[in-house]
C-alpha cells in the first residue's frame, strides 16, 4: 500500500473506531466493511497497532469474539479496559458478539 493510501485508509479506520461506544466491541472485519474495504481486516489490525492514543483500539476484537493480542503485546491491557467498560469475557476468553457487538455500522 502506498504511504498516502495507507494514511487515508488508517484515518478512515480511526474515524469509525472512535464511534464505537463504551461497552461495545466490533470486529476487524466489521470495520473493514464499514469503510468499504471488505477483505481488509488484517490491514485494520495494522492500523490498530499504530493508532493515536485517543482511538479506543481495545474495542476491536476478532470475528470469533476473542482478543487477538498475545499476553506480551497488550492482551491483559485490552482485557482490563473492556472489563472496566462492562464487557464480559467468559472463561474461554470469548466475548458475546450478540450482546456486546456494535450494530451501528
Amino acid at each position: 500500500m502506498k504511504p498516502e493510501t495507507q494514511k487515508t485508509f488508517f484515518s478512515r479506520v480511526y474515524t469509525i473506531v472512535r464511534k464505537i461506544p463504551r461497552g461495545k466491541v466490533a470486529t476487524y472485519g466489521q470495520i473493514a466493511r464499514a469503510i468499504g474495504a471488505p477483505g481488509a481486516a488484517r490491514t485494520v489490525g495494522w492500523a490498530m497497532r499504530v493508532c493515536p492514543e485517543q482511538v479506543p483500539w481495545h474495542r476491536i476484537i476478532n470475528a470469533r469474539g476473542e482478543i487477538s493480542l498475545r499476553p506480551a503485546t497488550g492482551y491483559h491491557e485490552q482485557r482490563a479496559r473492556l472489563k472496566a467498560e462492562g464487557v464480559h469475557i467468559n472463561r474461554a476468553g470469548k466475548i458475546d458478539l450478540k450482546k456486546y457487538g456494535w450494530k451501528q455500522i
